[in-house]
């Protein structure tokens, strides 16, 4: 069995070496690179990107370049598939965010376990109670975060202006009732290495 994954390995980097990064689109569809949008330095740079995550999420954990697909347009990163927990998953998204260049990440990695429909509705109630604070707070700007709640705890990751706004994030995630846990990974603009001009 391990023989046939290390197979599977082998023939995947073979074929994904043989099609240049720039002639595939956004989830799969096929663009020419003449028609493609980017310039052919943001391709470059993408596709240099897509290869440091990927040496980045092989050196972690061997299973995540099977389990977990990667996707990077114009400096912002995509994440699918599904991992063995939230941890994991966390992991991931900070592994994305310390690649040069990177501008956002999306993160729909899904957990592998049974489902349990009363947890997920708590879980789900809280992210949404957390979400509708930011949205409605002034002092935040709600769309540089990505939440997740699991077991009653919050998982919280995006970029803040500033200290005081981080600090608001935390508070308004604190505050949620039946929430157990706030664990953040919230970058300051002025800590990233790339800022947008």
């Amino acid at each position: 069995m391990k023989i046939k994954k290390i197979f599977l390995l082998f023939i995947f980097v073979i074929i994904s070496g043989c099609v240049g990064y720039s002639s595939t689109g956004v989830l799969g569809t096929g663009v020419s690179v003449a028609l493609d949008p980017r310039s052919l330095g943001t391709q470059i740079d993408d596709s240099i990107m897509q290869q440091n995550l990927r040496a980045r999420l092989l050196s972690a954990d061997k299973s995540y370049i099977i389990s977990v697909k990667t996707k990077i347009l114009d400096g912002r990163i995509f994440l699918t598939g599904k991992v063995n927990a939230v941890e994991d998953k966390l992991k991931i998204t900070k592994l994305a965010w310390e690649i040069k260049g990177a501008r956002s990440v999306k993160n729909d990695l899904q957990i592998k376990e049974g489902f349990n429909f009363k947890r997920s509705a708590k879980d789900l109630l809280i992210t949404s109670q957390l979400r509708a604070a930011l949205i409605g707070s002034k002092k935040i700007k709600a769309v540089n975060y990505n939440i997740d709640t699991y077991k009653k705890k919050i998982y919280i990751y995006g970029i803040a202006q500033n200290e005081t706004e981080r600090d608001e994030v935390i508070k308004e995630a604190k505050q949620i009732l039946d929430v157990e846990d706030v664990i953040t990974s919230i970058f300051l603009v002025d800590d990233l290495r790339v800022v947008k001009k």
